[in-house]
């Protein structure tokens, strides 16, 4: 405000009397060459400057559209990276149970095994046992009837007074055991 009392002063001063509108606009040479100044100065700017302003905004805005693409490219492989690594895990971590289950059937089959062998080897040793018994019992029986057979020989020899014939005594004793097994 100061500067434009400084002008109205300076205009006074100089005898001019000034009215409303003369005071704010130029002289008509001043605001012809003023135009023309204006003018020049657009031109030059249309010319030299505007091309290169638009070019160096079009490279940048390309610069920008090229930085988010890659982002986006970026973007998209890692959502694959992280798909594939996914994918990954989950496979691993099926193998993983599967490595687990394999290994549980596993022992499940050598437990079964174990206790089958154990039976079987337990049933074997209770049928040889049971032979071994056998046997033992015919062997016993065998020697029982002989023992049965002599002491019979020499107590119908004492009864008897006389000997018997032992071969036809034994036989005697013989078929006489066997009916009594026959009993039983």
């Amino acid at each position: 405000m100061t500067t434009f009392a400084a002008a109205l002063v300076l205009a006074v001063q100089a005898g001019e009397e000034a009215s409303g509108l003369d005071l704010v606009l130029p002289a008509p040479a001043e605001l012809i060459w003023g135009l023309v100044g204006f003018a020049l100065l657009m031109a030059v700017l249309w010319a030299k400057v505007f091309p290169l302003l638009n070019r160096a905004l079009d490279e940048r805005a390309a610069r920008i559209q090229g930085q988010i693409e890659e982002a986006e490219a970026q973007r998209v492989e890692a959502e694959q990276l992280r798909r594939k690594y996914e994918a990954e895990l989950a496979d691993a971590r099926n193998q993983a149970n599967e490595i687990l289950d394999q290994a549980r059937k596993d022992a499940e089959r050598i437990r079964n095994d174990a206790v089958g062998k154990a039976e079987e080897e337990a049933a074997q040793v209770v049928a040889r046992a049971r032979e071994e018994a056998e046997a033992a019992r015919g062997r016993l029986v065998q020697d029982l009837r002989g023992q049965v057979a002599i002491a019979s020989v020499e107590l119908a020899g004492k009864i008897v007074g006389r000997e018997l014939d032992a071969e036809r005594h034994r036989a005697l004793v013989d078929e006489y055991i066997n009916e009594l097994s026959g009993l039983n």
